[in-house]
């Protein structure tokens, strides 16, 4: 019968002391790519301020500026990372009796950590410069929206009425609508049919269609107020009527190409952080390499 033979303490495998995360190196490389992270944005905030010219016909496209800053901002992250991850290799303290494969894996998860906190540096530090940047194209498109006609009646409901879609004074206009709509001015005032007018306009633009008397009683305000014949006066209003579909139209395609530009920015930006953590890791690998082999030369020297 054998009897188990307890290890002999020198076989048995020593724990290291030291720990496997070398702070000091995480913080100085997120530093580092932090300050380039800086830097780069105002570079590039500069050369897009050169893209606007206030002359007419001389700035570049709101399209070309947009991609040129989403494409400026990647490459400023990727610079950022790589620099940051192999500045986090370098510095790092040399591991004793590690296997290279335990290197590899602590280097590559030094660089992704130094990445991680410079990340979380700008988003806290410098959010608003960044936000600034990528937020051009949002900004431009939205410009566009408010620019059209429709946002402009969306607005005039609002501040009329509480409810979004509802108006009183419409429904108040419509109760006392006179029958004639040539009645004398002193009775109804210009502004007081323009009013009225304009929230007919309103309420047909948010419910989509023009109720047939409120179409029929426009007719007739347009043909007595403006000298008009009927059918001209008709004409007036079927215009008027198409303008404010296509002003719709206009400010629902600028706000769906400004959600659309959002989206991809917001894509763009995570498809490029990931791309970023992989850089510095693979920075701070080869850094930490570099590093170990300048030590074996030198200890051999």
């Amino acid at each position: 019968m054998s009897i188990p033979v307890a290890p002999s303490p020198a076989l048995m495998p020593i724990e290291s002391s030291a720990s496997a995360v070398s702070l000091r190196s995480i913080f100085a490389g997120a530093l580092a790519a932090s300050a380039i992270t800086l830097i780069l944005t105002l570079i590039g905030s500069g050369l897009g301020l050169t893209m606007v010219s206030p002359w007419a016909g001389e700035s570049v496209s709101l399209e070309a500026i947009g991609w040129t800053t989403v494409v400026w901002l990647i490459l400023v992250q990727w610079l950022s990372a790589g620099f940051g991850g192999y500045l986090t290799g370098r510095l790092r303290t040399k591991w004793v009796g590690v296997h290279t494969d335990e290197v590899f894996f602590r280097d590559t998860a030094h660089g992704f950590l130094s990445w991680a906190l410079a990340t979380l540096l700008v988003v806290g530090l410098l959010g608003s410069v960044i936000s600034s940047a990528a937020g051009t194209v949002a900004s431009a498109t939205a410009s566009a929206a408010s620019a059209a006609g429709a946002a402009g009646i969306a607005s005039a409901s609002s501040t009329q009425d509480e409810g979004a879609g509802f108006s009183v004074n419409y429904f108040a206009d419509a109760i006392l609508r006179p029958a004639d709509p040539a009645t004398p001015p002193a009775v109804q005032s210009d502004e007081r049919v323009t009013a009225e007018v304009s929230r007919i306009l309103v309420n047909g633009a948010i419910r989509g269609e023009m109720p047939a008397d409120d179409r029929a009683y426009l007719d007739r305000v347009v043909a007595s107020r403006t000298g008009l014949s009927e059918a001209d006066a008709k004409v007036r209003v079927d215009q008027t009527l198409a303008n404010i579909e296509t002003a719709k139209t206009e400010a629902q395609e600028a706000v769906d190409t400004a959600k659309q530009a959002a989206t991809a920015i917001a894509l763009a930006g995570a498809v490029s952080l990931m791309i970023g953590a992989f850089i510095a890791s693979v920075a701070a690998a080869l850094g930490g390499r570099q590093r170990d082999e300048e030590d074996d030369l030198i200890a051999v020297v």
